[in-house]
């Protein structure tokens, strides 16, 4: 392995910016792959680039990450054309990034043509590791119970499968009459999903990776230790036909929860406002403007008077809960919310506007502090 690629390789492996160079390429030339998580992809390009610095470096040949990647990609029900179509499009911006790296640095054409050649022979047998992965986990997986379970919940769930037939429902445990919840969680990595499935499969109910997510359905949302629980989203109790039209709710739900970095169990209706108002960024940038168009997001004292007035809405407009919250004095609450009216055109109160639903402005305004807090946080 000449120098130069060893030295390209290392760089790009502590590079986030060619992860996600190459994460992008397998999403956009995979629907299958870019149905999981996005940082389910990352997680194994990573230490793949990573591994692959250490077997240009001499390395003993280990391939493990890529029989990781194999087999996960097996147990997540993703094809192994839709597989290989990413790890392509993933080969193939490897390369690109690392001749890019190679030019900047000044190498010449002719140590880049053996830079290529020692990256894709790396490469082909990454790939080569991920196709026997692959099968060896297709074939113990249809070998058990999981499999029909993963089968049966996807053919519940996502709307491209067939709806399970009684006999199938019957072989997981569910009844046709009955009522389940749909249960969406945050646990991308298999052995871990294998965990808790087999946890809260012990209350009824069958669960396994949906799109790349532990997903299930069962008569009772799932419970578990404190220090272990991941987040989960769980529709209301409802007929197994309907939960075509919960699952993709609870996914979006779950998008939103995770952004607040929250944790635990939490029902669907319970998030129901910030998932139907988080799917109009476009509306709430412009609602935004609008409304706070005065305030310079760079200003400490201006991010504090918004902080203030969400926390006072948050907490059903009560100054002493407020204030307790926030571990100020309840009349620097007030003085912040009188600043924040005198410099915008926010209506805490609901009151300035007799003729509009008290109950819209109320959600107005709250979207629009939100938005602006979130605004904010990216810029940093």
């Amino acid at each position: 392995m000449t120098a130069v690629a060893l030295r390209v390789m290392a760089a790009m492996a502590a590079d986030d910016q060619v992860v996600t160079r190459v994460v992008g390429a397998a999403r956009e030339n995979s629907p299958e792959v870019a149905r999981l998580p996005e940082a389910e992809n990352r997680r194994h390009i990573a230490t793949l680039l990573t591994a692959g610095a250490a077997h240009l470096r001499g390395g003993d040949g280990d391939f493990s990450a890529a029989e990781a990647l194999g087999a996960d990609r097996a147990a997540q029900g993703v094809s192994i054309a839709g597989l290989l179509r990413g790890v392509h499009a993933g080969r193939a911006e490897v390369i690109r990034a690392g001749v890019e790296f190679a030019r900047a640095t000044g190498v010449d054409d002719s140590t880049i043509l053996d830079f290529i050649v020692d990256v894709d022979s790396y490469v082909a047998a990454v790939e080569r590791h991920i196709i026997s992965s692959y099968h060896t986990a297709e074939l113990q997986l249809s070998r058990t119970a999981r499999d029909l379970n993963t089968q049966v919940l996807r053919g519940l769930l996502v709307p491209d499968g067939a709806f399970p037939d009684a006999a199938e429902l019957g072989r997981v445990g569910l009844r046709p009459e009955s009522r389940y919840h749909c249960v969406v969680s945050d646990v991308t990595d298999p052995s871990r999903a294998r965990s808790l499935e087999q946890r809260w499969q012990r209350s009824g109910g069958v669960y396994g990776l949906v799109e790349g997510r532990l997903t299930g359905v069962g008569p009772h949302p799932p419970c578990g230790p404190d220090d272990d629980a991941p987040l989960l989203v769980t529709s209301p109790a409802a007929p197994l036909t309907s939960l075509r039209g919960m699952y993709p709710l609870c996914v979006q739900a779950l998008a939103v929860a995770s952004a607040r970095r929250a944790r635990g169990t939490h029902p669907l209706t319970d998030l129901a406002a910030e998932t139907a108002l988080a799917a109009h960024p476009a509306l709430a940038a412009t609602l935004t403007d609008d409304l706070l168009r005065p305030l310079d997001p760079k200003s400490g004292f201006h991010h504090e008077l918004v902080t203030t007035a969400l926390c006072y809405l948050d907490h059903g407009r009560r100054i002493g809960t407020a204030a307790a919250v926030l571990h100020i004095h309840p009349n620097t609450v007030r003085y912040r919310l009188d600043r924040l009216a005198e410099l915008t055109d926010v209506d805490l109160n609901g009151v300035a506007h007799p003729h509009r639903s008290h109950v819209l402005t109320t959600v107005h305004t709250w979207w629009a502090l939100r938005t602006w807090l979130d605004r904010g946080a990216k810029g940093r």
